[in-house]
Protein backbone atom coordinates (compact mmCIF):
# COMPACT_ATOMS: atom_id res chain seq x y z
CA UNK A 1 0.00 0.00 0.00
CA UNK A 2 1.79 3.20 -0.73
CA UNK A 3 2.09 5.92 1.57
CA UNK A 4 -0.28 8.71 2.14
CA UNK A 5 1.68 11.90 2.51
CA UNK A 6 1.19 14.07 5.28
CA UNK A 7 -0.66 17.38 5.34
CA UNK A 8 1.16 20.54 7.48
CA UNK A 9 -2.12 19.83 10.20
CA UNK A 10 -0.85 16.82 10.88
CA UNK A 11 2.86 17.22 11.04
CA UNK A 12 1.76 20.86 13.64
CA UNK A 13 -0.61 17.80 15.18
CA UNK A 14 2.04 15.59 16.08
CA UNK A 15 4.29 18.18 17.40
CA UNK A 16 1.20 19.60 20.05
CA UNK A 17 1.27 16.04 20.77
CA UNK A 18 4.98 15.27 21.47
CA UNK A 19 5.09 18.03 23.58
CA UNK A 20 2.33 16.88 25.64
CA UNK A 21 3.45 13.53 25.91
CA UNK A 22 7.56 13.99 26.33
CA UNK A 23 6.48 16.81 29.39
CA UNK A 24 6.64 14.32 31.99
CA UNK A 25 10.28 11.83 30.73
CA UNK A 26 13.07 13.63 29.81
CA UNK A 27 15.96 11.49 29.95
CA UNK A 28 19.54 12.02 28.74
CA UNK A 29 20.73 9.46 25.67
CA UNK A 30 24.52 8.67 25.75
CA UNK A 31 26.09 4.95 25.02
CA UNK A 32 28.63 2.19 24.63
CA UNK A 33 28.81 0.96 21.42
CA UNK A 34 28.71 -2.96 20.29
CA UNK A 35 32.06 -2.13 18.52
CA UNK A 36 34.09 -1.62 21.30
CA UNK A 37 36.74 -4.48 22.07
CA UNK A 38 36.35 -6.96 24.57
CA UNK A 39 38.38 -5.14 27.27
CA UNK A 40 35.66 -2.46 26.74
CA UNK A 41 32.89 -5.19 27.46
CA UNK A 42 34.27 -6.11 30.27
CA UNK A 43 34.65 -2.57 31.71
CA UNK A 44 30.82 -2.10 30.46
CA UNK A 45 29.83 -4.97 32.81
CA UNK A 46 31.74 -4.19 35.90
CA UNK A 47 31.58 -0.15 35.95
CA UNK A 48 30.49 1.89 38.92
CA UNK A 49 28.66 5.28 38.69
CA UNK A 50 30.22 8.23 40.25
CA UNK A 51 27.08 10.52 40.24
CA UNK A 52 24.06 10.53 37.76
CA UNK A 53 25.24 12.51 34.80
CA UNK A 54 24.72 16.19 34.75
CA UNK A 55 21.40 18.08 33.55
CA UNK A 56 20.32 18.38 30.19
CA UNK A 57 20.24 22.14 29.37
CA UNK A 58 16.47 23.60 28.98
CA UNK A 59 18.66 26.13 26.25
CA UNK A 60 19.02 22.99 23.35
CA UNK A 61 15.86 23.40 21.38
CA UNK A 62 14.69 19.72 21.69
CA UNK A 63 14.65 19.49 25.14
CA UNK A 64 13.02 23.18 25.43
CA UNK A 65 10.31 22.07 23.80
CA UNK A 66 10.00 18.66 25.61
CA UNK A 67 9.42 20.99 28.67
CA UNK A 68 7.32 23.23 27.24
CA UNK A 69 3.47 22.64 28.95
CA UNK A 70 0.48 21.61 27.10
CA UNK A 71 -3.06 22.63 27.94
CA UNK A 72 -5.25 19.18 28.42
CA UNK A 73 -8.40 21.11 28.22
CA UNK A 74 -7.86 21.71 24.52
CA UNK A 75 -10.04 20.46 22.07
CA UNK A 76 -10.30 17.03 20.83
CA UNK A 77 -7.30 15.98 18.70
CA UNK A 78 -6.60 16.51 14.94
CA UNK A 79 -7.40 13.76 12.84
CA UNK A 80 -3.90 12.68 12.20
CA UNK A 81 -1.81 13.68 15.22
CA UNK A 82 1.69 12.08 14.52
CA UNK A 83 2.18 10.05 17.94
CA UNK A 84 4.65 11.94 20.81
CA UNK A 85 8.10 11.64 21.73
CA UNK A 86 9.36 10.52 18.12
CA UNK A 87 9.61 12.96 15.25
CA UNK A 88 7.69 12.64 11.86
CA UNK A 89 10.23 11.56 9.67
CA UNK A 90 11.69 8.51 12.43
CA UNK A 91 8.85 6.10 10.59
CA UNK A 92 9.99 4.57 7.66
CA UNK A 93 7.32 2.42 5.97
CA UNK A 94 7.51 -0.96 7.54
CA UNK A 95 8.21 -3.53 4.76
CA UNK A 96 5.72 -5.83 5.42
CA UNK A 97 7.82 -9.20 4.92
CA UNK A 98 9.96 -8.26 7.75
CA UNK A 99 7.42 -7.48 10.50
CA UNK A 100 6.08 -10.68 12.16
CA UNK A 101 2.64 -11.46 13.16
CA UNK A 102 0.74 -14.57 13.99
CA UNK A 103 -2.82 -13.92 13.60
CA UNK A 104 -5.58 -16.14 14.06
CA UNK A 105 -8.41 -16.48 11.90
CA UNK A 106 -12.06 -14.57 12.74
CA UNK A 107 -13.60 -16.89 15.46
CA UNK A 108 -16.13 -18.87 13.44
CA UNK A 109 -19.62 -18.81 14.54
CA UNK A 110 -20.84 -21.58 17.30
CA UNK A 111 -24.37 -23.61 17.08
CA UNK A 112 -25.22 -23.48 21.06
CA UNK A 113 -27.26 -26.80 19.73
CA UNK A 114 -23.41 -28.68 19.34
CA UNK A 115 -21.29 -26.17 20.87
CA UNK A 116 -22.67 -24.93 24.02
CA UNK A 117 -19.24 -23.73 25.80
CA UNK A 118 -17.04 -21.48 25.34
CA UNK A 119 -14.00 -21.55 26.98
CA UNK A 120 -10.87 -18.50 27.07
CA UNK A 121 -7.97 -17.13 29.06
CA UNK A 122 -8.05 -14.04 30.43
CA UNK A 123 -5.95 -11.38 27.98
CA UNK A 124 -4.49 -8.33 29.81
CA UNK A 125 -1.92 -7.41 27.10
CA UNK A 126 -2.61 -4.07 24.87
CA UNK A 127 0.70 -4.31 22.38
CA UNK A 128 -1.72 -4.99 19.42
CA UNK A 129 -3.94 -1.45 20.11
CA UNK A 130 -0.65 0.67 20.52
CA UNK A 131 0.75 -0.99 16.97
CA UNK A 132 -2.22 -0.75 15.14
CA UNK A 133 -2.04 3.06 15.73
CA UNK A 134 1.48 3.38 14.91
CA UNK A 135 0.39 1.83 11.31
CA UNK A 136 -2.69 4.45 10.89
CA UNK A 137 -0.42 7.41 12.11
CA UNK A 138 1.63 6.66 9.18
CA UNK A 139 -1.14 6.33 6.95
CA UNK A 140 -1.39 2.97 6.25
CA UNK A 141 -3.82 0.10 7.44
CA UNK A 142 -2.12 -2.46 10.39
CA UNK A 143 -1.75 -5.76 8.56
CA UNK A 144 -4.55 -8.01 9.58
CA UNK A 145 -2.71 -10.44 11.76
CA UNK A 146 -1.48 -7.92 13.62
CA UNK A 147 -5.33 -6.95 15.31
CA UNK A 148 -5.98 -8.75 18.26
CA UNK A 149 -9.35 -7.01 19.08
CA UNK A 150 -9.18 -7.82 22.95
CA UNK A 151 -6.10 -6.08 23.65
CA UNK A 152 -7.72 -2.66 21.87
CA UNK A 153 -11.13 -3.75 24.33
CA UNK A 154 -8.76 -3.94 27.38
CA UNK A 155 -6.53 -1.10 26.42
CA UNK A 156 -9.29 1.23 28.17
CA UNK A 157 -10.46 0.86 31.72
CA UNK A 158 -14.45 0.81 32.13
CA UNK A 159 -16.30 1.57 35.39
CA UNK A 160 -16.67 -1.60 36.54
CA UNK A 161 -17.22 -1.96 40.47
CA UNK A 162 -14.19 -2.22 42.93
CA UNK A 163 -13.80 -5.56 43.96
CA UNK A 164 -15.17 -5.60 47.89
CA UNK A 165 -13.29 -8.65 49.41
CA UNK A 166 -9.31 -9.24 48.46
CA UNK A 167 -10.59 -12.65 49.26
CA UNK A 168 -11.34 -12.41 45.76
CA UNK A 169 -9.02 -10.40 44.00
CA UNK A 170 -11.73 -8.69 40.94
CA UNK A 171 -14.98 -8.61 40.80
CA UNK A 172 -17.35 -9.33 37.54
CA UNK A 173 -19.97 -7.88 35.80
CA UNK A 174 -22.37 -9.38 33.26
CA UNK A 175 -24.94 -7.40 31.24
CA UNK A 176 -26.41 -7.46 28.01
CA UNK A 177 -27.68 -5.17 25.17
CA UNK A 178 -28.64 -4.67 21.49
CA UNK A 179 -26.19 -5.38 19.28
CA UNK A 180 -25.99 -1.78 17.18
CA UNK A 181 -25.21 -4.13 14.38
CA UNK A 182 -27.47 -7.07 13.73
CA UNK A 183 -30.94 -6.52 15.43
CA UNK A 184 -31.24 -9.78 15.36
CA UNK A 185 -28.55 -9.98 17.75
CA UNK A 186 -27.54 -9.30 21.63
CA UNK A 187 -24.27 -8.04 23.10
CA UNK A 188 -23.18 -9.91 26.49
CA UNK A 189 -19.75 -8.38 28.37
CA UNK A 190 -18.25 -9.68 30.66
CA UNK A 191 -16.24 -7.66 32.96
CA UNK A 192 -13.48 -8.09 35.82
CA UNK A 193 -11.91 -5.32 37.59
CA UNK A 194 -8.67 -6.31 39.95
CA UNK A 195 -8.36 -4.73 43.28
CA UNK A 196 -6.14 -1.73 43.51
CA UNK A 197 -2.71 -2.25 45.00
CA UNK A 198 -2.00 0.79 47.54
CA UNK A 199 1.68 2.16 46.93
CA UNK A 200 2.70 0.93 50.59
CA UNK A 201 1.24 -2.66 50.24
CA UNK A 202 2.94 -3.33 47.25
CA UNK A 203 5.31 -6.25 47.72
CA UNK A 204 9.23 -5.51 46.96
CA UNK A 205 10.35 -5.65 43.11
CA UNK A 206 12.87 -7.18 41.50
CA UNK A 207 13.61 -6.11 38.12
CA UNK A 208 16.31 -7.25 35.58
CA UNK A 209 15.83 -4.55 32.44
CA UNK A 210 17.09 -6.54 29.07
CA UNK A 211 17.80 -3.97 26.76
CA UNK A 212 18.45 -4.71 22.82
CA UNK A 213 21.60 -3.00 22.24
CA UNK A 214 21.93 -4.18 18.61
CA UNK A 215 22.26 -2.32 15.67
CA UNK A 216 18.64 -3.19 14.36
CA UNK A 217 17.85 -0.74 17.44
CA UNK A 218 20.05 2.46 16.34
CA UNK A 219 16.68 4.53 15.21
CA UNK A 220 14.69 7.17 17.08
CA UNK A 221 11.94 4.82 17.58
CA UNK A 222 14.04 2.22 19.38
CA UNK A 223 16.81 3.02 22.01
CA UNK A 224 16.23 6.20 22.50
CA UNK A 225 12.67 5.20 23.64
CA UNK A 226 13.62 2.55 25.28
CA UNK A 227 15.88 4.96 27.71
CA UNK A 228 13.09 6.91 28.45
CA UNK A 229 10.53 4.32 29.21
CA UNK A 230 12.58 2.36 31.43
CA UNK A 231 14.27 5.82 33.37
CA UNK A 232 10.53 6.43 34.02
CA UNK A 233 10.13 2.95 35.81
CA UNK A 234 13.48 3.84 37.22
CA UNK A 235 11.46 6.79 38.71
CA UNK A 236 8.91 4.81 40.49
CA UNK A 237 11.19 2.40 42.69
CA UNK A 238 10.88 2.27 46.16
CA UNK A 239 13.62 1.68 48.70
CA UNK A 240 13.07 -2.14 48.83
CA UNK A 241 13.07 -2.68 45.03
CA UNK A 242 16.07 -3.20 43.26
CA UNK A 243 16.75 -3.22 39.59
CA UNK A 244 20.19 -4.42 37.42
CA UNK A 245 20.57 -4.24 33.76
CA UNK A 246 21.52 -6.60 31.23
CA UNK A 247 22.58 -5.74 27.32
CA UNK A 248 22.96 -7.70 24.61
CA UNK A 249 24.12 -7.18 21.15
CA UNK A 250 26.58 -9.66 19.52
CA UNK A 251 27.18 -10.31 23.21
CA UNK A 252 26.14 -9.93 26.24
CA UNK A 253 26.92 -8.08 29.60
CA UNK A 254 25.68 -6.94 33.05
CA UNK A 255 25.85 -3.21 33.09
CA UNK A 256 24.33 -2.54 36.21
CA UNK A 257 24.03 -4.93 39.23
CA UNK A 258 20.73 -4.76 41.58
CA UNK A 259 20.57 -1.70 42.71
CA UNK A 260 18.11 0.46 44.76
CA UNK A 261 19.66 3.74 43.09
CA UNK A 262 17.23 5.05 41.00
CA UNK A 263 19.85 7.57 39.52
CA UNK A 264 22.34 4.83 39.51
CA UNK A 265 19.21 2.88 36.82
CA UNK A 266 19.17 5.88 34.66
CA UNK A 267 22.88 6.88 34.16
CA UNK A 268 23.66 3.59 33.19
CA UNK A 269 20.76 3.60 30.77
CA UNK A 270 21.99 7.05 29.58
CA UNK A 271 25.30 5.53 28.69
CA UNK A 272 23.75 2.37 26.02
CA UNK A 273 23.92 2.63 22.34
CA UNK A 274 23.40 0.22 18.98
CA UNK A 275 25.75 -1.50 17.32
CA UNK A 276 25.51 -5.29 16.39
CA UNK A 277 24.08 -8.09 15.74
CA UNK A 278 21.25 -9.70 18.15
CA UNK A 279 21.90 -12.77 20.51
CA UNK A 280 18.53 -12.14 21.87
CA UNK A 281 18.33 -15.72 23.55
CA UNK A 282 21.56 -15.67 25.41
CA UNK A 283 20.77 -11.77 27.00
CA UNK A 284 17.47 -13.32 27.97
CA UNK A 285 19.43 -16.54 29.32
CA UNK A 286 21.86 -13.69 31.51
CA UNK A 287 18.66 -11.75 32.57
CA UNK A 288 17.08 -14.77 34.41
CA UNK A 289 20.24 -15.73 36.03
CA UNK A 290 20.42 -12.40 36.98
CA UNK A 291 16.60 -12.23 38.24
CA UNK A 292 18.01 -15.84 40.33
CA UNK A 293 20.69 -14.05 41.64
CA UNK A 294 18.68 -10.81 43.24
CA UNK A 295 15.78 -13.19 43.94
CA UNK A 296 13.25 -11.92 46.37
CA UNK A 297 10.83 -14.72 48.06
CA UNK A 298 7.48 -13.28 48.17
CA UNK A 299 8.12 -10.61 45.67
CA UNK A 300 7.80 -9.66 42.28
CA UNK A 301 10.79 -11.23 40.14
CA UNK A 302 10.38 -10.64 36.44
CA UNK A 303 12.80 -9.62 33.63
CA UNK A 304 11.49 -6.99 30.97
CA UNK A 305 12.74 -7.17 28.08
CA UNK A 306 12.71 -4.19 25.61
CA UNK A 307 13.54 -4.59 21.83
CA UNK A 308 12.39 -4.70 18.47
CA UNK A 309 12.23 -9.07 18.63
CA UNK A 310 15.08 -9.35 15.69
CA UNK A 311 16.82 -11.98 17.03
CA UNK A 312 19.52 -13.18 14.60
CA UNK A 313 22.12 -14.61 16.50
CA UNK A 314 22.27 -18.05 18.45
CA UNK A 315 18.29 -19.47 19.40
CA UNK A 316 15.74 -17.43 17.40
CA UNK A 317 12.94 -20.35 17.08
CA UNK A 318 10.07 -19.05 18.65
CA UNK A 319 8.72 -23.00 20.12
CA UNK A 320 12.43 -23.24 21.72
CA UNK A 321 12.35 -19.66 23.11
CA UNK A 322 9.05 -20.57 24.85
CA UNK A 323 10.35 -23.70 26.27
CA UNK A 324 13.33 -21.85 27.87
CA UNK A 325 10.76 -19.32 29.09
CA UNK A 326 7.76 -21.64 30.50
CA UNK A 327 11.00 -23.42 32.57
CA UNK A 328 12.22 -19.89 33.82
CA UNK A 329 8.16 -19.41 34.97
CA UNK A 330 7.87 -22.65 36.78
CA UNK A 331 11.02 -21.37 38.98
CA UNK A 332 9.71 -17.68 39.91
CA UNK A 333 10.83 -14.96 37.56
CA UNK A 334 8.03 -13.82 35.28
CA UNK A 335 8.72 -11.86 31.73
CA UNK A 336 7.08 -8.64 30.22
CA UNK A 337 7.54 -7.93 27.37
CA UNK A 338 7.90 -3.72 25.54
CA UNK A 339 7.80 -3.99 21.84
CA UNK A 340 9.78 -0.94 19.69
CA UNK A 341 9.74 0.38 16.40
CA UNK A 342 9.17 -0.73 12.80
CA UNK A 343 10.83 -2.07 9.72
CA UNK A 344 11.69 -5.51 11.03
CA UNK A 345 9.19 -6.01 14.28
CA UNK A 346 8.61 -9.49 15.24
CA UNK A 347 5.66 -8.88 16.73
CA UNK A 348 4.75 -13.07 16.45
CA UNK A 349 7.43 -13.34 19.10
CA UNK A 350 7.21 -10.73 21.62
CA UNK A 351 3.58 -11.25 22.28
CA UNK A 352 3.75 -15.01 22.09
CA UNK A 353 7.21 -15.37 24.66
CA UNK A 354 5.18 -13.02 27.09
CA UNK A 355 2.28 -14.90 26.76
CA UNK A 356 4.09 -18.02 28.05
CA UNK A 357 6.39 -16.28 30.67
CA UNK A 358 3.14 -15.17 32.83
CA UNK A 359 3.48 -11.66 32.09
CA UNK A 360 2.16 -8.88 29.62
CA UNK A 361 3.16 -7.49 26.07
CA UNK A 362 2.74 -3.62 25.54
CA UNK A 363 3.78 -1.96 22.31
CA UNK A 364 5.55 1.51 23.09
CA UNK A 365 5.16 3.87 19.64
CA UNK A 366 5.85 7.22 21.85
CA UNK A 367 6.87 8.26 25.23
CA UNK A 368 3.40 9.25 26.53
CA UNK A 369 2.81 5.15 26.03
CA UNK A 370 5.89 4.25 28.04
CA UNK A 371 4.16 6.54 30.60
CA UNK A 372 1.01 5.12 30.61
CA UNK A 373 2.26 1.34 30.81
CA UNK A 374 5.10 1.96 33.12
CA UNK A 375 4.25 4.71 35.53
CA UNK A 376 0.39 5.47 35.46
CA UNK A 377 -0.19 1.63 35.15
CA UNK A 378 2.88 0.18 37.21
CA UNK A 379 0.94 -1.75 39.53
CA UNK A 380 -1.09 -3.70 36.79
CA UNK A 381 2.24 -4.26 34.88
CA UNK A 382 3.86 -5.74 37.73
CA UNK A 383 2.03 -6.83 40.63
CA UNK A 384 0.10 -9.96 40.01
CA UNK A 385 -3.20 -10.73 42.36
CA UNK A 386 -4.87 -13.66 40.29
CA UNK A 387 -2.92 -15.79 37.85
CA UNK A 388 -4.24 -18.73 35.06
CA UNK A 389 -7.54 -17.08 34.91
CA UNK A 390 -9.59 -19.13 33.16
CA UNK A 391 -13.04 -18.15 31.89
CA UNK A 392 -15.97 -20.77 30.66
CA UNK A 393 -19.32 -19.71 29.28
CA UNK A 394 -21.91 -22.12 29.17
CA UNK A 395 -24.76 -20.80 27.01
CA UNK A 396 -28.58 -22.51 27.25
CA UNK A 397 -29.87 -23.49 24.38
CA UNK A 398 -33.80 -22.40 25.20
CA UNK A 399 -32.64 -18.99 25.21
CA UNK A 400 -29.58 -18.33 22.98
CA UNK A 401 -29.13 -20.46 19.56
CA UNK A 402 -25.81 -19.43 17.95
CA UNK A 403 -22.97 -16.78 19.87
CA UNK A 404 -19.76 -15.75 18.52
CA UNK A 405 -17.07 -14.62 21.20
CA UNK A 406 -15.64 -11.37 19.51
CA UNK A 407 -11.66 -11.47 19.89
CA UNK A 408 -9.65 -13.67 22.19
CA UNK A 409 -8.67 -15.84 19.10
CA UNK A 410 -5.16 -16.68 20.45
CA UNK A 411 -6.59 -17.81 23.83
CA UNK A 412 -9.13 -20.51 23.43
CA UNK A 413 -8.96 -23.38 25.99
CA UNK A 414 -10.50 -26.74 25.10
CA UNK A 415 -13.60 -27.34 27.29
CA UNK A 416 -11.48 -30.21 29.77
CA UNK A 417 -8.77 -27.24 29.77
CA UNK A 418 -10.79 -25.46 32.56
CA UNK A 419 -10.89 -27.40 35.49
CA UNK A 420 -7.37 -28.69 35.11
CA UNK A 421 -4.85 -26.96 37.35
CA UNK A 422 -2.06 -27.80 35.31
CA UNK A 423 -3.24 -25.51 32.35
CA UNK A 424 -1.13 -22.54 32.47
CA UNK A 425 -3.89 -19.03 31.68
CA UNK A 426 -2.95 -15.34 31.76
CA UNK A 427 -2.54 -13.46 34.82
CA UNK A 428 -4.27 -10.59 35.95
CA UNK A 429 -1.96 -7.64 37.96
CA UNK A 430 -3.38 -4.85 40.33
CA UNK A 431 -6.40 -2.55 38.86
CA UNK A 432 -6.47 -4.55 35.77
CA UNK A 433 -9.47 -4.96 34.16
CA UNK A 434 -10.69 -7.70 31.33
CA UNK A 435 -13.38 -7.40 29.32
CA UNK A 436 -15.09 -10.11 26.94
CA UNK A 437 -17.87 -9.61 24.48
CA UNK A 438 -20.52 -12.29 23.21
CA UNK A 439 -22.45 -11.43 20.36
CA UNK A 440 -25.43 -13.80 20.84
CA UNK A 441 -28.90 -15.26 18.43
CA UNK A 442 -31.41 -15.88 21.17
CA UNK A 443 -33.87 -18.59 20.78
CA UNK A 444 -36.44 -18.15 18.01
CA UNK A 445 -34.30 -15.27 15.64
CA UNK A 446 -32.79 -15.75 12.78
CA UNK A 447 -29.65 -16.27 13.24
CA UNK A 448 -25.92 -15.80 10.98
CA UNK A 449 -26.22 -20.50 10.35
CA UNK A 450 -29.59 -21.41 8.59
CA UNK A 451 -31.68 -24.14 10.86
CA UNK A 452 -30.52 -27.64 9.81
CA UNK A 453 -32.60 -29.95 8.71
CA UNK A 454 -31.58 -32.49 11.30
CA UNK A 455 -30.79 -30.29 14.08
CA UNK A 456 -31.11 -31.51 18.10
CA UNK A 457 -33.80 -29.78 19.95
CA UNK A 458 -33.41 -28.01 22.95
CA UNK A 459 -33.07 -31.10 25.96
CA UNK A 460 -34.83 -30.89 28.81
CA UNK A 461 -31.92 -29.76 31.09
CA UNK A 462 -32.63 -26.33 29.02
CA UNK A 463 -36.16 -26.14 29.15
CA UNK A 464 -35.88 -26.72 33.20
CA UNK A 465 -33.24 -23.52 33.29
CA UNK A 466 -35.00 -21.61 31.11
CA UNK A 467 -34.77 -18.85 33.35
CA UNK A 468 -31.15 -18.91 32.40
CA UNK A 469 -29.41 -17.33 29.41
CA UNK A 470 -25.79 -18.69 30.31
CA UNK A 471 -23.92 -19.98 33.26
CA UNK A 472 -20.75 -17.75 33.58
CA UNK A 473 -17.67 -20.03 35.53
CA UNK A 474 -14.49 -18.30 36.14
CA UNK A 475 -11.38 -20.10 37.99
CA UNK A 476 -8.14 -18.39 38.93
CA UNK A 477 -5.12 -19.22 41.24
CA UNK A 478 -3.97 -16.70 43.94
CA UNK A 479 -0.05 -15.72 43.55
CA UNK A 480 1.34 -18.36 45.53
CA UNK A 481 -1.56 -20.89 45.11
CA UNK A 482 -1.47 -23.99 43.17
CA UNK A 483 -5.21 -25.01 43.58
CA UNK A 484 -7.52 -22.77 42.01
CA UNK A 485 -10.54 -21.04 43.18
CA UNK A 486 -14.04 -21.13 41.43
CA UNK A 487 -16.61 -18.67 41.09
CA UNK A 488 -19.77 -18.83 39.18
CA UNK A 489 -22.55 -16.75 37.93
CA UNK A 490 -25.69 -16.96 36.20
CA UNK A 491 -27.35 -14.38 33.30
CA UNK A 492 -30.62 -14.16 33.45
CA UNK A 493 -32.51 -14.90 30.64
CA UNK A 494 -34.82 -12.08 30.50
CA UNK A 495 -31.47 -9.68 30.39
CA UNK A 496 -31.52 -11.18 26.64
CA UNK A 497 -35.51 -9.38 25.99
CA UNK A 498 -33.98 -5.98 26.47
CA UNK A 499 -33.87 -3.22 23.14
CA UNK A 500 -31.52 -1.19 24.82
CA UNK A 501 -28.69 -0.22 22.60
CA UNK A 502 -25.57 -0.13 24.70
CA UNK A 503 -25.02 2.81 26.86
CA UNK A 504 -21.93 4.79 28.56
CA UNK A 505 -18.92 2.18 28.50
CA UNK A 506 -20.82 -0.62 27.34
CA UNK A 507 -21.29 1.65 24.28
CA UNK A 508 -17.66 2.89 24.02
CA UNK A 509 -16.48 -1.11 24.42
CA UNK A 510 -18.71 -2.21 21.42
CA UNK A 511 -17.23 0.94 19.56
CA UNK A 512 -13.69 -0.47 20.00
CA UNK A 513 -14.85 -3.82 19.40
CA UNK A 514 -16.37 -3.12 15.92
CA UNK A 515 -13.21 -1.14 14.97
CA UNK A 516 -11.15 -4.08 15.84
CA UNK A 517 -13.27 -5.99 13.81
CA UNK A 518 -13.53 -4.19 10.98
CA UNK A 519 -9.59 -3.59 11.11
CA UNK A 520 -9.49 -7.75 10.47
CA UNK A 521 -12.19 -7.51 7.82
CA UNK A 522 -14.67 -9.69 9.76
CA UNK A 523 -17.86 -9.82 7.47
CA UNK A 524 -20.06 -9.61 10.08
CA UNK A 525 -19.77 -6.40 10.39
CA UNK A 526 -19.66 -5.11 6.66
CA UNK A 527 -22.81 -3.26 6.76
CA UNK A 528 -21.33 -1.10 10.00
CA UNK A 529 -19.66 1.95 8.59
CA UNK A 530 -16.80 3.68 10.67
CA UNK A 531 -18.82 6.76 10.82
CA UNK A 532 -21.33 4.45 12.43
CA UNK A 533 -18.11 2.99 15.18
CA UNK A 534 -17.51 6.65 15.74
CA UNK A 535 -21.11 7.26 16.45
CA UNK A 536 -21.52 4.45 18.86
CA UNK A 537 -17.92 5.32 20.68
CA UNK A 538 -19.72 9.06 21.50
CA UNK A 539 -18.13 12.38 22.54
CA UNK A 540 -15.70 11.69 24.97
CA UNK A 541 -13.48 13.60 27.71
CA UNK A 542 -10.94 11.34 27.94
CA UNK A 543 -7.60 11.99 25.97
CA UNK A 544 -7.21 8.19 24.75
CA UNK A 545 -10.84 7.82 23.82
CA UNK A 546 -10.87 11.03 21.84
CA UNK A 547 -7.75 9.76 20.45
CA UNK A 548 -9.58 6.19 19.58
CA UNK A 549 -12.69 8.08 17.61
CA UNK A 550 -9.26 10.12 15.79
CA UNK A 551 -8.09 7.23 15.11
CA UNK A 552 -11.50 5.13 13.44
CA UNK A 553 -12.02 8.22 11.71
CA UNK A 554 -8.27 7.78 10.29
CA UNK A 555 -8.57 4.07 9.04
CA UNK A 556 -11.97 4.84 7.31
CA UNK A 557 -9.71 7.38 4.93
CA UNK A 558 -7.11 4.44 4.35
CA UNK A 559 -10.22 2.27 3.15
Amino acid sequence: MERKNMDNRTRAGGAALSLLATSSLIIAIAGCSQDQSSEEVESIATYEIAAPPAPISPSQPHVAAEMASVDMAMAPPPAHWARAGVPDDAYPMPPEDRERYAGEEVSPIKLVATEPVSTFSVDVDTGAYANARRFLTMGQLPPRGAVRTEEMINYFRYDYARPEDRSKPFSVTLDAAESPWNPQAKLIRVGLRGYDLPRDERPAANLVFLVDVSGSMNSPDKLPLVKRALSGLASEMSGKDKVSIVVYAGRTAVVLEPTSNSAKVRAALSRLEAGGSTAGAAGLQLAYDMARQGFIKGGVNRVILATDGDFNVGMSDTDRLIEMIEKQRDSGVTLTTLGFGTGNYNEAMMEQIANHGNGNYAYIDSALEAKKVLREEMSSTLFTIAKDVKIQVEFNPASVSQYRLIGYENRALREEDFDNDAVDAGDIGAGHQVTAIYEVIPAGNKGWISDRRYGAEAGSPAASRSDEAAFVQLRYKLPDGSKSKLLQYRLPAAALQTRRQPQGDFAFAAAVAAYGQKLRGDEMLAGFSWEDVVSLAGRQRDYYRQEFVELARTAEAQM
